[in-house]
């Protein structure tokens, strides 16, 4: 006998985590566009990149150990928002990078969107599958 994955139970929370973990990097990049053009201090964007890392994994975790979920349902929706998001990202890393942002600035940068690009396709594929028929 398979576990059926039932909506309607108290599933973990996987939006939550990646939600909050994508506001992290969102003030993190405020901090740093606030800047703007002199170097940012990377303390605080840091911490917040870090927290939002381990907000992830952690979402990433709790996905993974959910039983009967609707994973081919998951990963259809995942893939094409990752698409859409990874090519939001690299046109948002290229306008940093245009405007000759380099070093730690551009290594927080890049990581922030790494988070930025990972968030929001699981928060759409994880709502949406949820309701699936697994």
């Amino acid at each position: 006998m398979t576990a059926s994955f039932n909506p309607e139970r108290s599933t973990p929370p996987v939006a939550w985590l990646s939600t909050t973990a994508l506001g992290c990097v969102i003030v993190g990049g405020i901090l740093i566009a606030s800047y703007a053009p002199r170097p940012a201090p990377l303390v605080v964007p840091t911490a917040l990149t870090v927290l939002a890392y381990v907000l992830m994994v952690t979402a990433l975790v709790l996905l993974s150990r959910i039983a009967g979920f609707a994973w081919s349902t998951f990963g259809r929706i995942f893939r094409w928002a990752l698409l859409a998001y990874a090519v939001m990202s690299g046109m948002i890393e290229f306008a940093f990078i245009h405007d000759h942002t380099r070093g730690t600035t551009l290594t927080e940068v890049t990581l922030m969107l790494v988070i930025f690009a990972l968030s929001v396709p699981t928060t759409i594929a994880f709502t949406s599958a949820r309701y699936a028929d697994a």
